[in-house]
């Protein structure tokens, strides 16, 4: 009864939290507030789509998230820490220890091998050669791709590259996986397997939160965050 009850504790976490979190570009009358005001609560476990349309603020709320970008304003808080009072070697060990960013446009290095992109996020975590080599074969056989390792982005489909991508992003098991756009430069085909891929990381317990301009993949989801004119609003599944 103990261990249930620690479980159920342990997904009812709060993983991020944001706190009048604001983000403005440009200054006087070229100011634009790109993100408003913004709070937010998100749970351990939790599968989140973002939506909203182009320019409304969705990527820069993702990126915030991320610690990819620095708000204006606002706090955010992952697992208790505020992260933007962190020096930059700080929030660099976050980015690398807590978070998988999968990028819409796979940001993938074209000289290197699927296998050998797949290791480079556990290198820069200072994981050993043989263990990044056993560790990124076995993400990329998960992702169905173990007879592709020694292919290079240009010889892979947009797919491929994307279910690269995710496998990258996994390398240094993130509890928080964040997708910008990630089935936006692929069929529907692979869409859907890259969606069944990101469920089941959730179904692992990993919260997962996505950019989406799809209301079909958003309904995929278990809570949908709106964002119009930088505001964010709740929807209903």
């Amino acid at each position: 009864m103990e261990m249930e009850e620690r479980q159920e504790k342990s997904m009812n976490e709060d993983v991020i939290v944001t706190k009048n979190l604001s983000k403005t570009y440009g200054k006087g009358d070229l100011q634009v507030k790109a993100l408003k005001e913004t709070d937010i609560t998100i749970k351990k476990g939790d599968y989140i789509a973002i939506i909203g349309p182009s320019g409304s603020g969705k990527s820069t709320l993702m990126n915030l998230i991320g610690c990819l970008d620095r708000p204006s304003s606002g706090k955010l808080y992952i697992d208790d820490t505020d992260v933007y009072k962190l020096k930059e070697n700080e929030l660099a060990r976050i980015r690398r220890e807590k978070i998988g960013f999968i990028f819409q446009k796979y940001n993938l290095i074209p000289t290197l091998t699927a296998l050998e992109n797949v290791m480079l996020s556990m290198g820069f975590a200072g994981v050993d050669s043989k263990s990044r080599i056993k560790k990124a074969k076995k993400l990329l056989d998960m992702v169905e791709l173990s007879h592709r390792i020694e292919h290079k982005p240009s010889e892979l489909s947009g797919g491929e590259q994307q279910r690269v991508a995710i496998s990258r992003a996994l390398g240094n098991n993130p509890t928080i996986v964040l997708g910008d756009e990630p089935t936006g430069n692929v069929d529907s085909k692979s869409g859907n397997k890259i969606m069944e891929i990101l469920e089941n990381i959730n179904n692992k317990g990993e919260t997962v939160i996505i950019v989406t301009h799809d209301p079909n993949i958003a309904k995929r989801a278990s809570r949908i965050l709106r964002i119009e004119d930088g505001v964010v609003r709740e929807e209903n599944v």
